[in-house]
């Protein structure tokens, strides 16, 4: 199990950049494939990205593929998710997770969770 923490939230015009962090701690990281989810208001939470414990398999929704970019560089305890060309229809609390394979894309298959990190993005 893992600690999670979000950062890097906040207001962007449509079409604007913003890149989400999420720092972990806790014992065996680097065995966990990490993932974002996102929920809007009045909606569940669903898939954005994910990334293996490699680093070198990635999966995205079909609504941010091309846009978004997660990432987790070596030797840091620390998961990006860079957002480009952000939509009114981006804007939710963004939340990162543990899970066993890179390729799941229900929450209920990750372990640990971070608090969310809200996104709003203007028209």
């Amino acid at each position: 199990q893992v600690q999670l923490v979000e950062s890097g939230g906040g207001l962007v015009q449509a079409g604007g950049s913003l890149r989400l962090s999420c720092v972990a701690s806790g014992r065996a990281f680097s065995t966990y494939a990490m993932a974002w989810f996102r929920q809007a208001p009045g909606k569940e939470r669903e898939f954005a990205a994910a990334i293996s414990w490699s680093a070198l398999n990635t999966n995205y929704a079909d609504s941010v593929k091309g846009r978004f970019t997660i990432s987790r560089p070596n030797a840091k305890n620390t998961v990006y998710l860079q957002m480009n060309t952000l939509k009114p229809e981006d804007t939710a609390v963004y939340y990162c997770a543990t899970g066993p394979t890179w390729y799941l894309t229900n929450p209920t298959d990750f372990s640990s969770w971070g608090q969310g990190t809200q996104v709003t993005v203007s028209s």
